[in-house]
């Protein structure tokens, strides 16, 4: 006669075989749910960005440097507030702020910077021209101290000073200034100037504007009705 534990209990056996199912399929239904929640997240964010990407394409292409510039200017209006409620001069306290590094990339950069803006007036250009001629002479020194010593007082004249004449140029000075005047001289033949009218040149124009036309289409097209101008030249044109 077999003995009570010896026994198998089949409704154990079964419940023991039911519970690891029921976790598997609570445990895949857990995954299925957050894979959901994932991409409908993923769906919404992506929505997002093509909503925000379109809003970008039809922003002017400036649209960056107009937004950081208006931010500046509303910083900068606030920082002047600030100092005006305080009794502080706005330009002192923004130098203040300036480094050492910054100060130098603004003078390199005001210093590439052309000043010559075009013809103004002859009074402008003519300043132009000195200063820019002056910045290319170089002080001689020792010449400058040995014509010191040589006028004495007369080097500092005054109203009774009679030194007129006694200046004698160097042959350097002299050399010097030569080679200045050919570098302006050869600088203003590459100007370009109103053209010579030639008297030996066909005239088929009426007029200036008329010549000025002429001109291009033979620039353009000369190549190409050469033959025929020669034939209507000749009267062999059919």
């Amino acid at each position: 006669m077999a003995s009570s534990s010896e026994t198998a209990d089949p409704v154990s056996e079964g419940r023991s075989t039911e519970v690891p199912v029921s976790l598997k399929r609570e445990e895949r239904l857990r995954k299925f749910r957050e894979l959901h929640f994932k991409r409908n997240e993923a769906r919404k964010l992506n929505h997002q960005e093509v909503v925000e990407e379109d809003k970008r394409l039809k922003l002017p292409s400036n649209w960056e440097a107009k937004k950081a510039r208006l931010e500046w200017e509303l910083t900068e209006g606030h920082k002047k507030k600030e100092c005006a409620a305080k009794g502080e001069d706005y330009d002192r306290v923004k130098l203040l702020e300036v480094t050492a590094t910054d100060a130098e990339r603004w003078e390199r950069k005001k210093k590439k910077k052309n000043p010559d803006t075009g013809f103004a007036g002859y009074a402008e250009a003519q300043f132009r021209q000195y200063q820019r001629l002056t910045r290319q002479m170089r002080p001689d020194m020792d010449n400058y101290e040995r014509q010191r010593e040589e006028c004495g007082e007369d080097f500092h004249p005054t109203s009774n000073s009679l030194i007129l004449g006694t200046h004698v140029p160097t042959k350097e000075g002299i050399d010097r200034m030569v080679e200045d005047v050919e570098k302006q001289i050869e600088k203003r033949s590459k100007y370009s100037r109103r053209r010579a009218h030639n008297d030996d040149a066909d005239i088929d124009y009426i007029n200036e504007r008329n010549a000025k036309f002429n001109q291009k289409a033979e620039r353009f097209y000369g190549k190409y009705t050469a033959e025929i101008k020669q034939n209507l030249e000749r009267g062999t044109a059919v």
